[in-house]
């Protein structure tokens, strides 16, 4: 669908699924006179033409009916953003220089998510080029998580009201930009994930309903408009929306997506849109030699996401675990508003190491019913866990990240435990220095009424969860700008105390098995009744073994810890000066003997982690299997 050319020179084709149209003319745009090609229809409803003499670049629109001009529902690039014309481009054009590269697993991400928009003071695609050696060297991630970037509405948004899904946006620097981004994150060993909106399209310059039955109101979104999955005419619907994925894999060789907000795809069809998107990437990716994930949202701790299809599930690779975030939130922060309500035990931090979901059917206060199903059949790479995101930060009313809102050594234990985690982890842009600069929610719509609809949605939203304040307004463009990273804070002293404790995070998860993803059954999470100690002990069959205690309390106090026997070694204590802290309790690479005990002056927050001395272990029989059971 959409414009393509045709082979080299001017030669163009268009076409477009528009069954609610009797007609449709073409209007190209490059004279004073525009040119107006009427098109021709066939039985599947897709009007198509093929033009001579077109050059890239070039505006066009559809005039429907007669009267109403409108863009290219796959329009390939919206420079004047969504509501001007669209431009013709050749996807074959861009040079691209990662060959070779074939992907990550979900094994091998780490994830750092980022808005393009306020990551650099620039804002577009090419400024991130120059900090990915930054992220990948120096920091350590392996994957950057784009935020929405199909054209959205003025210049300023987070993306979620896109419009334009094949369209990247022109603010950041259009299609050459992304390829350019995503080229460059190959060369430098890095996957890209791109975040897909496929449950509601933005309110402004949203011209589907004109072309074809793209809605329904058989179901409703928070949103917007329900996309018709299901109901009469779907077929194209979910052509588009399939379409539009494998496009990204192949035309941007994007290598992985997240999906947003999954509860809000409904879908009666005897196989559910989520599995037929799944098994056409699959194929294309397949088709390319290259692995393509698929990474679902939801809030429905709803385990068919990642559950294979031959299990009743839809087969994606893996899914966000809300939950994990909730209880490290609540715990260290004593909110109980909203959400929160639901947690704050320190089992509830151990429940969601131990079996993914915190709850998995029991009652909920805050919905008033039961809440999830078991995740503990699903592997623990198929979960991506964070301390921090675009939501969790952007959805509070003011933005505050979780640095202004927890003591410094709090902040370390929480990146300690999603880094240490048994699961894929995710930072958000600026965690791993301290950013203090809020992330807050804004938008440029050209709509002032339904700018005004956004600010009095997010009040009335706050109000219902007893949050209480000054929300910013969203179209001030001064809420924008405070939203900008200052990346440049990363140099001063404890900003870099803070990065090079996340740095030696990554850094020990990468080359010490035992401290990333293990089978769960190879590991045992264990609480301290009453003072707030939680412990993370790993043994696998090449005899390496961890174990990290995590101790939440905000005073220091003395604990007697049952570890193991034998010998251990310190590999990091959050309490060390080196990393900021008041003075750690052993030195990285000093020895312990373990008699079964640990008495441990433990600081506020401290984090120490323990590795099993190889040169001893290496000389003892492997009881792995033993200690385990």
């Amino acid at each position: 669908m959409g414009a393509t050319p045709l082979e080299a020179g001017s030669r163009v084709s268009f076409k477009v699924w528009a069954p609610h149209c009797t007609r449709m003319s073409l209007i190209i745009e490059p004279f004073a006179n525009p040119r107006r090609v009427e098109m021709n229809c066939d039985d599947d409803m897709i009007f198509t033409t093929i033009l001579e003499g077109v050059p890239l670049g070039c505006r066009y629109m559809y005039l429907i009916k007669g009267i109403h001009r409108r863009p290219d529902p796959v329009s390939r690039w919206q420079p004047d953003g969504v509501h001007g014309p669209s431009a013709i481009v050749d996807p074959s054009a861009y040079m691209w220089g990662d060959a070779g590269w074939y992907g990550l697993t979900m094994k091998e991400l780490i994830i750092y998510e980022l808005h393009v928009g306020t990551f650099t003071q620039e804002g577009t695609f090419m400024a991130v080029i120059p900090l990915l050696s930054y992220l990948h060297e120096e920091l350590g991630v392996t994957a950057i998580e784009l935020m929405p970037v199909a054209e959205f509405p003025g210049r300023r948004g987070w993306g979620y009201d896109g419009v334009s899904l094949y369209a990247p946006h022109s603010g950041y620097g259009g299609p050459n930009g992304l390829k350019a981004l995503v080229d460059a994150c190959h060369r430098n060993g890095m996957a890209v994930v791109l975040d897909v909106v496929y449950n509601h399209l933005g309110p402004e310059g949203n011209y589907l309903r004109d072309f074809g039955p793209y809605f329904t109101d058989r179901y409703k979104t928070p949103w917007g408009e329900a996309i018709n999955y299901d109901g009469q005419g779907s077929i194209g619907v979910r052509r588009y929306i399939i379409d539009n994925a494998l496009y990204w894999i192949t035309e941007y060789h994007i290598d992985a997506f997240r999906l947003d907000a999954i509860h809000g795809i409904f879908d009666e069809s005897p196989v559910h849109i989520l599995q037929e998107l799944n098994n056409a990437v699959q194929a294309q990716a397949k088709r390319l030699g290259r692995t393509v994930l698929i990474i679902a949202e939801s809030d429905l701790n709803d385990a068919r996401a990642a559950t294979a299809v031959g299990e009743g599930g839809y087969g994606l690779a893996g899914q966000w675990n809300e939950d994990f975030h909730h209880a490290v939130h609540a715990r260290l922060t004593g909110e109980r508003n909203g959400y929160y309500m639901d947690f704050g035990a320190l089992d509830d931090v151990a429940h969601a190491l131990s079996h993914g979901f915190v709850y998995e059917g029991q009652y909920s206060m805050f919905r008033g019913r039961p809440h999830g199903a078991s995740a503990r059949h699903i592997p623990g790479e198929s979960f991506v866990v964070f301390a921090q995101n675009h939501d969790q930060v952007g959805n509070r009313p003011k933005g505050e990240r979780l640095v202004t809102l927890i003591p410094f050594e709090a902040v370390k234990l929480a990146a300690a435990l999603v880094l240490w985690s048994p699961y894929v982890p995710l930072l958000f842009m600026g965690e791993e220095y301290g950013e203090p600069a809020p992330f807050q929610y804004f938008t440029s719509f050209f709509d002032k009424t339904l700018a005004e609809a956004v600010r009095q949605g997010r009040m009335e939203g706050f109000a219902r969860v007893a949050w209480t304040g000054e929300v910013p307004d969203p179209q001030d463009p001064a809420t924008f700008e405070r939203s900008r990273l200052n990346l440049e804070l990363r140099t001063e002293p404890v900003h870099r105390q803070l990065l090079d404790f996340y740095r030696e995070l990554i850094r020990l998860r990468k080359i010490h098995t035992c401290l990333g993803i293990v089978e769960r059954k190879r590991q045992i999470v264990s609480t301290l009744a009453g003072n707030g100690t939680l412990c993370l002990h790993r043994t696998l069959p090449q005899r390496e073994e961890s174990f990290v205690v995590f101790h939440f309390g905000g005073e220091s106090r003395k604990t007697i810890i049952p570890i193991p026997w034998g010998p251990w070694i310190t590999v990091l204590d959050s309490a060390a000066k080196e990393w900021g802290g008041p003075g750690g309790y052993m030195s990285s690479g000093e020895a312990l003997e373990s008699s079964g005990m640990l008495e441990l002056a433990a600081s506020p927050y401290q984090v120490l982690g323990l590795l099993r001395d190889p040169a001893v272990s290496a000389e003892q029989p492997d009881k792995s299997a033993e200690r385990i059971a």
